[in-house]
């Protein structure tokens, strides 16, 4: 991951990379005044400047105060969603009208108090022993962070009674998102250790994290010895950019 922050703002909109990423709007008090990521950041970005025709009165006002941009290239999409969140959190740009009440906004859970803890999104936290991370800019990219996330650390996400001897594994199971807690292919400790990897991972700085991933999906596909676990891990990997070959 880098950052480009070229001097000139109108040159910037001829060198912005075709690459995912995050870009900071700044107003001529350098102040940053808007947070947004992009699969592609030269068509997100050259698209507030083009077409304005089209602009809400929001986005129009916001153009009109830009005087600087700067943009952070990532390796992945889901990278880019991590750390827009990031980084709307520190600066608390104005015209991230959505994010100025975060109990209005979408947080991951774990439910660490349950014996098999499960993954939900929530509006607000309680105390209640979960642990939360966020919040996130929506529902959708919380969702979308949740499912590539899942290839990995294989949560559970049903509602059925956990005792390990069921005759056959949840549908699931089948297509490689979940442990397989329901027949008894990982039992509670092994699955209570993958959820503290998935917490810890959602913890840390991106950098930090994502440079611990590898070891971490090694750690769950050894504990696991099921190829389809294996082959969950090596997808992610793939999406992040990390070298992964169990």
């Amino acid at each position: 991951m880098n950052a480009t922050r070229p001097s000139d703002c109108a040159q910037k909109l001829d060198t912005l990379p075709e690459r995912p990423g995050v870009y900071l709007m700044r107003d001529a008090g350098q102040t940053v005044i808007y947070v947004g990521k992009a699969v592609v950041l030269r068509n997100r970005v050259r698209s507030y400047f083009h077409a304005s025709a089209r602009h809400d009165p929001k986005t129009l006002r916001l153009v009109g105060e830009i005087a600087d941009l700067e943009w952070i290239v990532t390796d992945t999409e889901l990278e880019a969603l991590i750390l827009e969140n990031e980084l709307i959190k520190r600066y608390r740009p104005r015209f991230n009208i959505r994010l100025r009440d975060d109990k209005t906004y979408p947080y991951i859970k774990i439910h660490w108090q349950e014996d098999y803890p499960r993954i939900s999104i929530v509006r607000r936290m309680e105390r209640d022993g979960g642990r939360y991370f966020g919040p996130f800019t929506s529902g959708f990219a919380v969702r979308q962070t949740l499912d590539a996330l899942r290839r990995v650390f294989l949560y559970l996400d049903c509602t059925r009674e956990i005792t390990g001897r069921d005759p056959k594994p949840c549908l699931y199971y089948h297509i490689e998102r979940c442990a397989g807690l329901c027949i008894g292919a990982v039992d509670r400790a092994g699955y209570r250790q993958i959820i503290a990897g998935l917490a810890e991972f959602l913890e840390r700085d991106t950098d930090e994290a994502l440079a611990q991933l590898t070891s971490r999906m090694q750690a769950a596909a050894e504990h696991l010895q099921c190829e389809p676990h294996r082959h969950a891990a090596r997808l992610l990997a793939r999406r992040a950019g990390l070298d992964y070959n169990p």
